[in-house]
């Protein structure tokens, strides 16, 4: 399990935040990946959907905005 559950072409990556290793898996596979400014990122390991510049937060852990890990 990747962590992110589709719905409507949207990626929301249902984990929370204390995921780290399959957050840490699954950008070390995206072609997206992007670290964010140092200032909006999560954990301290770079490489992490955590520190992603295209993830958007929400309740239950966060939206892809590149469709997360298909």
């Amino acid at each position: 399990m990747n962590g992110f559950v589709y719905e409507n072409g949207r990626a929301y990556f249902v984990l929370g935040d204390s995921a780290e290793e399959t957050a840490s898996h699954n950008a070390a596979k995206c072609s997206f990946f992007s670290r964010d400014y140092e200032e909006e990122c999560f954990y301290d390991d770079d490489v992490t959907c955590y520190n992603c510049r295209y993830r958007r937060w929400n309740r239950d852990g966060f939206e892809c905005m590149k469709g997360g890990c298909q």
